[in-house]
């Protein structure tokens, strides 16, 4: 079986996905940033303030080039900007969540923990830049995405079904 592969900007609410499609399914869910913290041994936001940005897309492009080679019939959730690896359709079934800017935001500061879900989003620092960014890409997780799900006002329960139903 192909790996499942989710893309979306930021606390688009991959992770929460990922963890409620292992529940619904057989799969085993891996997370691109975990991978690398485990790595490199400190958090990505350490990482960004220590190397810089280009350092740690320089890390994402050898997870992905391990998960590519190494890895089958995972669901893998990954960092917002994953998607610019050059071997992302290779490595799975591309699913994008897709959502608002403003759906986005408002679901991270409705969090009971949305100060430090802020905190460990290096991008998200700056609203204005995070707008920003995300109206830049936007349109690549569309043209890198195999499949779009659009995730506003969902379940997460019915987003992971939407998904299963959509990969099988």
């Amino acid at each position: 079986m192909k790996n499942i592969v989710l893309i979306g900007f930021m606390g688009v609410g991959k992770g929460s996905v990922a963890r409620e499609i292992v529940k619904q399914s057989d799969l085993v869910a891996l997370d691109t940033d975990d991978i690398i913290e485990s790595m490199e041994n400190r958090r990505i936001k350490k990482i960004f303030a220590e190397e810089g940005e280009e350092y740690f897309r320089v890390l994402e492009r050898k997870v992905a080039q391990w998960l590519q080679k190494e890895v089958r019939g995972t669901l893998i959730s990954t960092g917002g900007g994953f998607f610019k690896v050059p071997n992302l359709s290779k490595i799975g079934t591309v699913v994008y969540l897709s959502a608002p800017f403003e759906t986005i935001h408002n679901r991270i500061l409705a969090h009971p923990d949305a100060e430090k879900k802020l905190r460990k989003r290096p991008l998200f620092q700056d609203i204005d830049k995070a707008i920003k960014l995300y109206d830049e890409r936007s349109a690549l997780y569309k043209k890198a995405a195999d499949i779009i799900i659009d995730v506003s006002n969902k379940e997460i329960s019915d987003i992971a079904k939407e998904i299963l139903k959509k990969v099988k």
